[in-house]
């Protein structure tokens, strides 16, 4: 296979080097543009952020803007992806309202006049699942892991409240509907000549982070049990060394051959987001151990030098928090 340069030293096929030109906004931009930089809406007759790219034949994503919540980007600042099969279509992630989740069944009927039989949220945050009742209206069936439903049923009505005042009319028709079908572990679907495996590698990100892997592509739509592009957020309820143990007991091993589409950021490949994700957990975490040792406190934590990573989407927004975060928890651990 062709082999080609890649930012930070790293050697991609040539098919995912295509791929990652159209999601970049320059070509020497280290995969996104800086937190400062506002980034214009790629695909403004639309109100998805960008349109699909094809990731691998019947595998699409709808790259999301890195960024926060914002009227421009509609909600869309995650990937929202599609799987398409002889007899269905499966949906990773029902988006962030119901205006959203419509413009990427309409990209979809472009492509397919194959039914979305499954939407599948990654986990269960506002942009994975507050459009699920347009695809529930469509009839496909809403799939979560136990805990990501849970969290739907608990903290979606804060999610909708919270960016119905951001979205105003582009959160019109919205509304939190319950989850049909649960799973603990993996759960494995049939779209006809191609299938998708839901898997549930461990505790990470937040509450039922799901990946679902695409074995005849040799894909894994990863969600955001891991990054690249952006900063990855600590949660309050985020256990980092849980996320850590996750990454290397079982995510590592399966994910290191694959292609991989995060949950924020164009598709990339393992030594991409692990360069980003179990290196920033452990480098984050190293610091705020040594601070610890030597009698630091949290106002010391917000301080700490993280500047390897402050080229990284959402770096100013969320470094000193999650420094914040770590060391609260380190001090218990």
């Amino acid at each position: 296979m062709l082999q080609i340069f890649k930012p930070r030293g790293l050697i991609i096929s040539l098919t995912l080097f295509l791929t990652l030109i159209l999601l970049l906004p320059t070509a020497n931009s280290a995969f996104a543009a800086s937190a400062e930089e506002i980034v214009p809406d790629r695909y403004p007759e639309s109100l998805l952020y960008d349109k699909p790219v094809k990731v691998a034949d019947n595998v699409w994503s709808a790259i999301g803007q890195t960024q926060y919540y914002s009227y421009e980007n509609a909600g869309h600042n995650n990937n929202l992806s599609f799987v398409i099969g002889d007899n269905a279509v499966l949906v990773v992630n029902g988006s962030a309202s119901y205006l959203l989740a419509k413009a990427l069944h309409d990209e979809i009927k472009q492509l397919t006049d194959k039914p979305v039989k499954y939407v599948v949220d990654e986990n269960g945050q506002s942009h994975a699942s507050l459009g699920n009742n347009y695809w529930k209206e469509q009839g496909a069936t809403l799939i979560a892991h136990v805990d990501a439903a849970d969290e739907i049923e608990s903290h979606g009505p804060a999610g909708l409240s919270n960016l119905q005042p951001i979205l105003k009319e582009r959160a019109k028709g919205t509304k939190i509907v319950p989850i049909d079908q649960t799973f603990d572990a993996n759960l494995t679907l049939d779209l006809g000549g191609i299938s998708a495996e839901l898997i549930h590698f461990g505790e990470a990100h937040s509450p039922g982070d799901i990946s679902v892997y695409i074995p005849q592509r040799n894909v894994i739509i990863a969600g955001d049990i891991a990054f690249h592009v952006r900063l990855l957020p600590i949660f309050p309820d985020t256990d980092t060394a849980a996320w850590l143990e996750t990454w290397n007991s079982t995510f590592s091993e399966f994910a290191k051959d694959k292609i991989i589409v995060p949950g924020h950021g164009g598709p990339t490949d393992f030594a991409t987001v692990d360069e980003w994700t179990r290196g920033y957990l452990e480098y984050i975490r190293g610091k705020v151990a040594i601070l610890i040792e030597e009698g630091g406190t949290l106002a010391d934590a917000y301080q700490i030098d993280q500047s390897p990573y402050a080229h990284l989407d959402t770096f100013e927004e969320l470094a000193s928090k999650n420094a914040g975060r770590v060391f609260e928890a380190m001090e218990f651990e």
